[in-house]
Parts: structure tokens; C-alpha cells; sequence
């Protein structure tokens, strides 16, 4: 009995760390302002593809000024999938969005002791744990930019690493399908952050199986990374592939420049400004973007026992490279920030689609909250603090130091009483259904309509009456008396492949006029009493990458029936 508490205490106290940095994630009728403010919108958008029958959701009805949006084709929405479980509990969207970003904190906290312990015990866990979740840049992601799925990729980081390490060193088939979950829950998560994030998997990959020599391994690891491409192919491949029907060129333009998003060492170590500005040429951003003191100074202090360590023992060890990996891995990261990187940026093209430099905070924060579990191993094998009262009392002071320090970043600047109804009426709504509206917009639109639709159907030519307009997530159908010999009908949706119209149940052909600015459908229909259905249909990049999800999520849940034979003759 006292080992299991024992077990679980730890672990445990994780948690309630991650609540205290979440805690007023947690009142009611409580909202603030946040850069991306889009997230009770898009888990309102991803309810009503489930309730319509749209899985995966790929098309979204109200964004896009109200006249539809590929969104979920090329946005990752597997946070709002944790959300959604949250509106199954009768949680209103206010409080689903700070949940989730609450469940993402813990977790992250929960994945790195997972990962942490395993080479610097349960207090190097624990310590990692309680840096990684306290981190000021994991604040900024959630309290001032209200970056979901970026905060979110956090949680994956520490457990692939954990995943590969377990794989390579044991071989066991649960870490196998641990990593497979892993991996494409990140891919799942955050384009970038795996763009990002795949060089340290690749080296730390790599180290690993030089170190246990155990190439035979990699046939697993090759597996593990194929089923996780399986599992997440319904998004990733229209994602990579159906780019060139929207425009992808404002991702990388204006604003979205990395040119102008540097930060200053000053800002990187230095400063104890916090602000909900926005980033901006030079040093006059309103947005901070701290390593934190207590983590750079834990990363130097490390470097430093370290390097005490291996000259008093005359040797390296495992542990040793990965404390000293971790710390690479984290002054990369702010490296990667800062202007001086510019060559690197300059000379690898595809990193403009990181936009901000300073996203690499996300290494920076990885690599230094293990680095500071380390500490625990390093007054061990050094030989000072042998009695593990003083090693408690270690990790007991500089928990509370970190979290004392960054107390007041990790809560709104801004904040206020909103309820679900104002947040989807008035104003408010207005602006959700207009933000964001470059990020994928339809191709044929050569500009982005100026106001949100009046109706769903337009009559451009002809003599029409129009009723019974009615439309869902990717459809649409109407009702039209025509009096001239032929009209020209106007619909107010961004045509997008594969929008398909049906007239009297027979197929028509769709078009953009060559006048249109908007990228709008349009169809010609002959004189009569009309029945008009419009259908979004799936492209077959489309069809195949689903075919692909679904095969591979059937060959993980048959795993559990009648697998585990097959898969210990065959992958071991």
C-alpha cells in the first residue's frame, strides 16, 4: 500500500503544479484577451461538422466573413478533439477553451516527468517537470497569444522522446505504439512545431542507437514513424499536398515576415517586461519573450557541474550526453531567436513558414527544463548533498523560486466577464467569422470579401424568386422560380475543390465569373421551378489519405484484439 502511494504522489504533485499555473483557467463566466482569439470559435466550427456529418471536418460554415472556410483541411485540430470531450460534459465554449488550455499544461507537466525520471530519477523528474510547465514562454503561448495547438505541442515533445528512448532501449511493443500515438498526435497538433521539433528527434534518435548499439530496432522505428504518418494522413497529406488551392503566400508576407521578429539577448535574458503587445521590428514589442532567469542560470550552473563531474570521474556517460544534449538543444533554441541566426534562416528557405523566430523558445524551453532535472544527478555523482533530505530540500527551493518568479506571467493581462452569447453575437461574432480569413483563402478569390454575406443566394441575371435558403457545414440547397428564359445564380460560398451543384437532382456545371473579385460559385439554370443542392465533395488526394487513416487506426485497435502474437513473432 505505502509503495503504491509512494508512486503515485509524485506524479501527482506534478499535477497540482500544472493547476496552480492554470488557475484561472479555471473561473466561470471568465475570459481574456488573447492574440488568436478564434478558439471558442473554432470548437464551435468542429461541433457542428460533427453534428452535421462531416468527419473529418475539413469545411467550416460561418468563417471566412460567413462564406465558408477550408480551415480544419490545413489547420491541426486535435486540441479541439480534447475540447470536444469537455462540451460532452455540458461545458459552455468559454469554459471548454480554458480547459483545454488547462489539460494542456498538466499534461505537458505529466509527459516530461514521464521522461525525465527515467535518467535523473523521480526529483530530476520532477524538477524538469515543474521548469518546463512554469517556463515564461509557455505562459505567453497561452495567456497572451492564445496559442492552442502550439501550447499543446509541448505535450508531445517530452513523450516522443520517452517513446523513442524506451523503444530503442527495450523494444517492447507498448512503447512502439506509444510513440506511433505520439507522433501523430503531434502532427496532429502544430505544423510548425514539427518542423521545428523533428531535427532534435532525428539526433536524438540517432544517439540512441549508437549507444545501444541496437540496430535491429530501426525496422520498428521505421514502423512506429509509418503507422503515426498512417494515423494522421486524413489531415497530413491534403495538408502538404491540396496547398496550391488556397493561398499560402500571405503566410510568409507583412506581417508574417521573420525579418522583423528577432528577439534581443536583452530580451532573452535580461528583461522582466511582460506585455500582450504585439511583436514588432527592433526592440519596441509589446510582447516579451523571457528564457526565464531561473532556467538559464540552472542551464550554466549544469554545464558547469558537468564539466566537474566528468573531470573527477575521468568519464562520460549516458546521462552525461543527454544533459549536455539537453543543453544544446535549449541554447539552440534561443540561438534560433535571435538575429544572429540570420544566416541559417537565409539559407534554409522553408523556415520562413515559421514566421517568428522567437517560436523556437519551444526548444529552448525543452532542452533547459531537462537540463535542470539533471542538477539532481549531477550533486550525486559529483558526491555533494549524498543524503536525500538535502537533494528534497534542492528541488523543494528552486520549485518554489521558479514559480515565485513567474507567478505573474501566468495569468491574463486583460480579462473580463464573457459569456457564450455575447462571445457568438454583435461585434464579437463579426470579427471571428472575418479573423483569420487570409490564412487559407480560396484560391480563385483574388481579394477577401470587404463585409460578411447578406444571403446565401444572389440573382445576377434573370428574373428569380429565392426561398427556402438553407445550408450546412459543406452544403447548401435553395429553392428557385424562374420566370426568364435562363438566370445566372450567385452563391455566396468560396468555390473550393470540390464543391459540386445539382439542379433538379441532375449535376451542373459551377464556375467563377471572370468579373468576380471574391472567388464566389456561380451557376447558370434554366427557366422553371428549381431545387438546388451544393455539396462539397472530397478530392481523391482526399479519399485516399482517409482510406489510409482508417486502415491504419484499424490495424492499431486490432492490436489490442488479436495483435499482440503477431506482433511479438514478426516485430521482435
Amino acid at each position: 500500500m505505502k509503495k503504491n502511494i509512494k508512486k503515485i504522489i509524485i506524479p501527482l504533485l506534478v499535477v497540482v503544479v500544472g493547476v496552480l499555473a492554470s488557475l484561472t483557467l479555471f473561473k466561470h463566466n471568465f475570459y481574456f484577451n488573447m492574440h488568436d482569439d478564434l478558439q471558442m470559435m473554432r470548437q464551435l466550427q468542429l461541433e457542428k461538422c460533427f453534428a452535421d456529418g462531416q468527419i473529418p471536418c475539413r469545411w467550416v460554415p460561418d468563417m471566412g466573413y460567413g462564406h465558408g472556410f477550408p480551415l480544419f483541411n490545413y489547420y491541426p485540430q486535435l486540441p479541439y478533439l480534447f475540447g470536444q470531450v469537455f462540451r460532452l460534459f455540458g461545458f459552455v465554449f468559454n469554459d471548454v477553451a480554458k480547459l483545454t488550455f488547462a489539460l494542456g499544461i498538466i499534461a505537458s507537466g505529466v509527459g516530461m516527468y514521464l521522461m525525465s525520471k527515467e535518467f535523473f530519477g523521480k526529483l530530476g523528474g520532477i524538477l524538469s517537470a515543474i521548469l518546463y510547465i512554469w517556463a515564461p514562454y509557455h505562459s505567453l503561448d497561452i495567456y497572451v497569444r492564445g496559442a492552442m495547438n502550439e501550447s499543446w505541442a509541448f505535450v508531445w515533445f517530452p513523450i516522443i522522446l520517452w517513446g523513442i528512448y524506451k523503444l530503442v532501449k527495450e523494444g517492447k511493443n507498448k512503447y512502439f505504439i506509444i510513440l506511433s500515438l505520439a507522433i501523430s498526435a503531434l502532427l496532429l497538433t502544430h505544423n510548425i512545431m514539427v518542423m521545428i521539433f523533428v531535427p532534435v528527434a532525428a539526433l536524438w534518435t540517432i544517439g540512441w542507437l549508437v549507444a545501444e548499439k541496437n540496430w535491429k530496432i530501426i525496422i520498428k522505428l521505421g514502423l512506429s514513424g509509418i503507422l503515426s504518418l498512417g494515423l494522421s494522413a486524413f489531415f497530413t497529406l491534403p495538408a502538404i499536398f491540396e496547398q496550391k488551392y488556397v493561398h499560402i503566400d500571405t503566410l510568409v508576407t507583412g506581417y508574417f515576415q521573420y525579418h522583423a521578429h528577432f528577439a534581443t539577448i536583452y530580451q532573452l535574458f535580461i528583461s522582466r517586461f511582460w506585455g500582450d503587445g504585439p511583436s514588432a521590428f527592433g526592440v519596441n514589442d509589446g510582447l516579451a519573450f523571457p528564457v526565464g532567469h531561473v532556467h538559464w542560470i540552472l542551464a550554466i550552473i549544469v554545464t558547469i557541474l558537468l564539466v566537474v563531474k566528468i573531470i573527477k570521474t575521468k568519464k562520460i556517460i549516458n546521462f552525461d550526453l543527454i544533459a549536455l544534449f539537453a543543453i544544446l538543444v535549449g541554447t539552440m533554441g534561443a540561438f534560433m531567436s535571435h538575429q544572429r541566426s540570420f544566416f541559417i534562416w537565409e539559407n534554409l528557405p522553408v523556415l520562413e513558414f515559421v514566421q517568428f523566430p522567437w517560436r523556437f523558445l519551444t526548444l529552448n524551453v525543452l532542452g533547459y527544463s531537462i537540463a535542470g532535472g539533471a542538477l539532481v544527478y549531477l550533486v550525486k555523482e559529483i558526491g555533494w548533498l549524498k543524503k536525500s533530505i538535502w537533494q528534497y530540500l534542492l528541488v523543494a527551493a528552486i520549485s518554489l523560486l521558479v514559480i515565485i518568479i513567474n507567478w505573474n506571467f501566468f495569468k491574463p493581462i486583460h480579462s473580463g466577464p464573457m459569456s457564450d452569447e455575447e462571445k457568438f453575437s454583435g461585434e464579437a461574432w463579426r470579427i471571428q467569422t472575418q479573423a483569420g480569413i487570409l490564412d487559407y483563402l480560396p484560391i480563385q478569390a483574388k481579394d477577401d470579401p470587404p463585409s460578411a454575406r447578406n444571403s446565401l443566394v444572389d440573382v445576377v441575371d434573370g428574373k428569380v424568386e429565392v426561398s427556402n435558403e438553407s445550408y450546412g457545414t459543406d452544403w447548401a440547397k435553395f429553392d428557385l422560380e424562374i420566370q426568364s428564359t435562363e438566370a445566372k445564380i450567385r452563391v455566396n460560398i468560396f468555390n473550393y475543390p470540390i464543391w459540386k451543384a445539382y439542379v433538379d437532382g441532375v449535376e451542373t456545371k459551377i464556375y467563377v465569373d471572370d468579373n468576380e473579385e471574391w472567388g464566389r460559385i456561380y451557376i447558370d439554370v434554366s427557366s422553371g421551378n428549381r431545387e438546388v443542392y451544393l455539396k462539397l465533395n472530397n478530392t481523391s488526394l482526399r479519399n485516399v489519405a482517409n482510406g489510409i487513416s482508417v486502415v491504419a487506426w484499424l490495424v492499431l485497435i486490432s492490436y489490442f484484439f488479436w495483435g499482440k502474437k503477431i506482433m511479438n513473432g514478426r516485430l521482435t
